[in-house]
């Protein structure tokens, strides 16, 4: 039996117009906001941190020595924390801890490696803060899937220690598009075609080789990174983005968990307000999440 409430986001989908322009889409995107409103016992505060905007939420009983730092989706081009303020923190209170949103800057204005550099900024930003890297998770959606694996690479190049855990939704790991699923599955992915996509891929690339490591992580060497968890839906085309990650991953002695949910399309997760089963996947990452930083909990306190 199909998910009626897949469908209705379909349909919901269908119905919006299509954007004149990067400035239009940006917008039609934060206006998102008003249509999901963050809940109203979440507590917000702006911050900027190491130089780059942000944002402190936390909902009641929120742990205050455990955060999600979570960088958002949009292709490199749009999002922001305003968009994905209602995933965000009830991620965040799945989890039991802080959120920490980044506001990296978007291409073209600022292409690679701006985003990385950014992100790799707010964990020294979270470091500095005095929170243990065992305590801090990154999450991102899409481009911000993708993103999380660049930071935990970044982190790892930069001599830093690991965070608990990545999550990553939908990543975007491969900005050539070269997945069977890209095309296999266009016909039935109601928010990512290839064409978009590689516009999206050009502007964040700039001049810089579409394997670069850390703008496509899927190129990178996956050594000593932190265990990931990984939602894709079956109904999407980047698919084959999230099974060739969890198969490199894996190959190299990451742990890695792949999820692939039945009917479900990009970041459904994003459509919790609607969705069933996006509440449920919600819930599904915050446990993750807290009992990765449990476990890291135990560890220093055998050591």
């Amino acid at each position: 039996m199909k998910d009626q409430e897949i469908v209705a986001i379909r349909e919901f989908l269908a119905s919006m117009p299509e954007p004149a322009d990067t400035a239009e889409l940006r917008q039609t995107y934060d206006n998102l906001g008003t249509i999901f409103p963050t809940a109203p016992d979440v507590t917000l505060e702006s911050v900027t941190a190491n130089g780059v905007p942000a944002e402190w939420a936390s909902t009641p009983g929120a742990a205050r020595d455990r955060v999600i730092m979570y960088v958002h989706g949009g292709g490199y081009v749009i999002g922001s924390v305003k968009s994905h303020r209602h995933l965000v923190t009830e991620l965040g209170r799945a989890a039991g801890t802080r959120t920490l949103s980044v506001d990296y800057r978007l291409a073209p204005e600022a292409p690679f490696p701006a985003a990385v550099d950014d992100a790799l900024a707010a964990y020294r930003y979270l470091l500095a803060q005095g929170f243990a890297p065992g305590n801090i998770a990154i999450a991102g959606d899409s481009a911000g899937g993708g993103l999380t694996v660049a930071t935990l690479l970044a982190i790892r190049d930069a001599g830093l220690e690991q965070p608990a855990c990545g999550f990553c939704i939908s990543p975007w790991v491969d900005l050539e598009g070269l997945g069977d699923s890209m095309t296999a599955l266009a016909h039935i992915d109601p928010m990512v075609q290839k064409e978009s996509l590689m516009d999206m891929a050009a502007a964040y690339l700039g001049d810089v080789h579409p394997r670069t490591p850390l703008a496509a992580p899927l190129h990178a060497e996956f050594r000593d990174l932190a265990p990931l968890l990984i939602h894709v839906g079956a109904a999407e085309t980047l698919l084959d983005d999230s099974i060739r990650l969890a198969g490199k991953a894996g190959a190299a002695d990451v742990e890695v968990t792949l999820q692939v949910w039945p009917e479900m399309i990009h970041v459904w997760h994003f459509f919790h307000p609607m969705l069933d089963a996006a509440r449920r996947a919600i819930a599904d990452g915050g446990d993750y999440i807290g009992k990765a930083m449990d476990r890291n909990a135990k560890l220093k306190a055998v050591a």
